[in-house]
């Protein structure tokens, strides 16, 4: 299936009635603001209420997972959306974050039961992150956004009782 059938898909459904969450690195700010500028953006277009949606920052790619699962355990969320940039340096340090943020996410989205986006770029430069962010590559912040909405709406359908 082409991505512009997905996202025609994914665009009827309303974001109005969903329980979200935003996390938010507030490591390289300059880029993760942009993400989460896009996030909204696209929340809104899909009429969510804003003022509803629960926004927390966190230090870092890293602590992401952590606070996704505070969340939700604290809170009935549809959704949580994690938002991060980790751009490449001259350690090794990039791969550690990297894998292990999405590693961490991942683990919370199993063991809870409630779909936790991977929306943290990994990028060679911080080029490559504005161009992503709002740049020539779109933003990926909208793009989590969307799956996080796709992924409640198939939750919540996944959890109705089957018709006999």
């Amino acid at each position: 299936m082409s991505s512009q059938k997905s996202v025609n898909r994914v665009s009827s459904f309303s974001a109005r009635d969903l329980n979200i969450a935003l996390v938010v690195s507030t490591y390289n700010e300059s880029i993760t603001a942009r993400l989460l500028k896009g996030a909204q953006t696209c929340l809104k277009e899909h009429g969510a209420i804003l003022s509803k949606v629960q926004i927390v920052a966190c230090p870092g790619a890293f602590e992401l997972p952590q606070v996704a699962g505070a969340l939700i355990t604290r809170r009935r969320l549809d959704a949580v959306i994690c938002l991060g940039a980790v751009v490449r340096g001259e350690t090794p340090h990039f791969e550690f974050v990297a894998a292990e943020a999405a590693r961490g996410i991942q683990a919370v989205a199993l063991s809870s039961g409630v779909p936790v986006v991977f929306g943290v770029l990994t990028t060679n430069n911080v080029k490559q992150a504005k161009e992503r962010s709002g740049g020539k590559h779109g933003n990926k912040g909208w793009e989590a956004a969307l799956a996080g909405i796709e992924m409640a709406w198939l939750f919540r359908r996944l959890k109705r009782p089957r018709r006999r």
